[in-house]
């Protein structure tokens, strides 16, 4: 699903406006963003867990001409399904 159908379809369920239904997600993500960057982790209770992690720098190998290269650490965001998700979706 792409975000303009994701847009639709919370346009069409909430009875709103597509421009709000697409302000209302951007709004939603900017403040996903703004929570993990600030190293907060997000929970919706049923949803799941939005959360940052470190991974740490490693050693990799340019697959073109085999050099060893290191790969740099960095941060990266993790989402962990919650139980409701988890049962609804039968994984």
């Amino acid at each position: 699903m792409s975000k303009a159908e994701l847009v639709e379809q919370i346009a069409s369920q909430a009875g709103l406006t597509k421009a709000d239904a697409e302000r209302a997600v951007n709004a939603f993500i900017s403040s996903v963003t703004a929570a993990l960057k600030s190293g907060e982790d997000v929970t919706l209770v049923g949803f799941g867990t939005f959360s940052t992690g470190e991974r740490a720098e490693r050693q990799g190998r340019n697959p073109q001409t085999g050099e060893s290269i290191t790969i740099a650490a960095k941060k990266v965001v993790k989402f962990k399904p919650g139980k409701a998700l988890k049962d609804e979706v039968g994984a």
